[in-house]
């Protein structure tokens, strides 16, 4: 696998069958942005931009592509692409100074989408790491916390992990039941998180508890501190090069130096989700850019009943179908970048873009998988890995339905997130 993988490096998302053997498909040339780009909002970007796009998608074709499939298989993480991807100088993403690059919202997404169009896995890692873990620290820490813990992890000498959610509590995590309680000039920790990003390997994990005062704050907890365990969580069918894991927290004492110093209630989390789901709509999109561009290069040179399969007319339709939803996505989330760039932040729209393409993407990626008919399932062809991962990105940064019920609430100015109770007459 790794001979046929290695041959198509150059090739973007190659066809090739596995071990050599010959499909009737040559591995197609899927360098230009011009396959998904239909509106030319690329001619919007300027030349870095356009630059640093591409720089990231050459990455990803060269360096991940190639050798993402066999990780995955074996839901290992490919720690050897860590030093390769900090050369790209991106983590951090929007964040300004501290070795972080400081980019736009509209610059971030490209870079965000071209990571996702390679694999979900490795754009979720770099997501936990800038948007989540160097995002909370940049929002809500202190001076002193951000020149201590930022710059290693710009240069990602140092990784970061995002504790939220908990075994019982995901959607309605603003009920958590981990604690923090002050003692002395440190903070015991106790509790569990589920679904932890990265945790396994963390060098800082942001730990959100609940304090004696009742209100929620985040607490950098470094490697190696005493009755932190994370365990891998196994068994998953999505976003396996993710290592997400169950976490116990036992006396965990942090430093008090350690607790972020600007996060008063839980709302200040908020802050930090609407920067991270930002990031998993763009995701969305570069997943669904991954499986049209794939199926399109795959109908070209694919012929049954002695034509390609791009010449029929029920593929022309899906085609042009799946570029349609392309399309609306990018225009909608360069238009919602902007905003952010403007300082027009509103959680709403965030979710709205987020619950769309998610949406989007799955019909989209099922469709490709489709077209490839049986090749659609191997890995090889890149779509089914795609296909599978986007059923995680459905789900966290907030499912569908509570992104639906934000907007909800937006537009209505009714709470739909506790049902009513029934009356008993």
């Amino acid at each position: 696998m790794k001979a046929t993988h290695g041959a198509a490096a150059d090739q973007g998302h190659a066809l090739a069958s596995p071990n050599g053997n010959s499909s009737g498909v040559e591995p197609p040339v899927l360098g230009g942005s011009e396959f998904s780009d239909y509106f030319l909002l690329d001619n919007l970007l300027t030349d870095e931009q356009r630059a640093l796009k591409k720089k990231v998608r050459e990455f990803m074709d060269q360096e991940v592509i190639p050798v993402i499939n066999p990780y995955w298989e074996r839901a290992e993480f490919p720690f050897e692409l860590v030093p390769k991807l900090a050369q790209l100088d991106i983590a951090g993403f929007q964040i300004s100074g501290y070795g972080c690059p400081g980019m736009s919202n509209v610059t971030a997404g490209l870079v965000i989408l071209e990571l996702a169009r390679g694999d979900l896995s490795m754009s979720t890692m770099m997501g936990v790491h800038s948007a989540l873990a160097m995002m909370s620290v940049a929002l809500l820490g202190s001076e002193e916390q951000k020149q201590r813990f930022l710059p290693p992890m710009a240069r990602m000498e140092k990784l970061g992990a995002f504790g939220l959610t908990e075994p019982t509590h995901g959607s309605d995590v603003v009920k958590l039941e981990t604690t923090a309680r002050r003692d002395g000039d440190s903070y015991v920790i106790n509790g569990h998180k589920r679904w932890i990003g990265n945790a396994t390997f963390a060098d800082y994990s942001i730990i959100w508890a609940r304090g004696d005062d009742g209100h929620v704050g985040g607490y950098v907890v470094e490697k190696g501190t005493p009755g932190f365990d994370a365990q891998v969580i196994k068994g998953k069918t999505a976003l396996r090069c993710v290592q997400n894991a169950q976490i116990s927290l036992t006396d965990v004492r942090v430093p008090a130096a350690n607790r972020l110093a600007n996060v008063h209630t839980f709302r200040d989390t908020e802050k930090v989700l609407l920067a991270s789901r930002f990031c998993v709509a763009w995701e969305s999109i570069g997943a669904a850019i991954a499986g049209y561009e794939t199926a399109l290069a795959y109908a070209k040179q694919r012929k049954q009943f002695g034509m390609p399969l791009a010449a029929f007319q029920l593929i022309q339709y899906r085609l042009s179908r799946m570029l349609a939803d392309i399309t609306d996505m990018l225009c909608m989330q360069h238009r919602l970048s902007q905003l952010l760039d403007e300082g027009e932040y509103s959680m709403p729209r965030v979710a709205l873009a987020k619950m769309h393409y998610t949406e989007r993407a799955r019909a989209i990626l099922a469709d490709a998988r489709d077209m490839l008919g049986g090749n659609g399932i191997l890995l090889d062809y890149h779509v089914a890995r795609h296909l599978c991962d986007i059923e995680a990105i459905d789900t966290y940064e907030g499912t569908d339905t509570v992104q639906a019920l934000i907007v909800g609430r937006d537009i209505t100015g009714y709470s739909a997130f506790v049902p009513a109770v029934p009356s008993h007459h």
